[in-house]
């Protein structure tokens, strides 16, 4: 992600002026924990344990957002493939062979572009824990949470 002074001039000042300061509240992606979608169940639940992340952001090697992927749905699939009683007695080692992009969700926690104001994000995290931030090629930028979204409008 290339951001020019022109183009940081663009996203921080709105055509009429307005300041959105969306990008100010951005946890970049240097500095926020993330699956790959080839990543194995296995990997993703070791992540989101060592995090202690109840969901995490999931891209593919080009950095295009993919979803995002809960701790529910680690444990619907395990429960969903395997009667209650086996699903406690699973090996951990079978969870190496199914990745992660199969348990990602159609439309859940969709990202915002860089661009969107703030009236956008408020919507977004009234839902979600987080918000993922996007470029205008898709790419993962960073997250937005709902602490950050909710400290900035205390500020104002």
């Amino acid at each position: 992600f290339v951001l020019t002074e022109r183009t940081f001039f663009r996203y921080i000042f709105g055509r009429k002026g307005t300041v959105m300061n969306i990008i100010f509240l951005i946890k970049p992606k240097c500095d926020t924990a993330y699956l790959y979608t080839d990543d194995s169940v296995r990997q993703g639940l070791e992540k989101m344990y060592y995090h202690k992340y109840t969901a995490i952001p999931v891209i593919d090697h080009d950095g295009i957002y993919c979803g995002t992927i809960t701790e529910g749905d680690f444990l619907w699939n395990v429960l969903g493939k395997n009667p209650v009683n086996a699903a406690l007695q699973q090996d951990i080692r079978s969870l190496e062979h199914q990745s992660v992009s199969d348990l990602l969700r159609p439309d859940f926690n969709p990202p915002v572009k860089v661009s969107a104001t703030m009236d956008d994000l408020l919507q977004r995290v009234m839902d979600q824990n987080f918000v993922p931030v996007i470029d205008d090629r898709n790419v993962f930028v960073g997250i937005i949470t709902r602490k950050d979204v909710i400290g900035y409008f205390a500020k104002i």
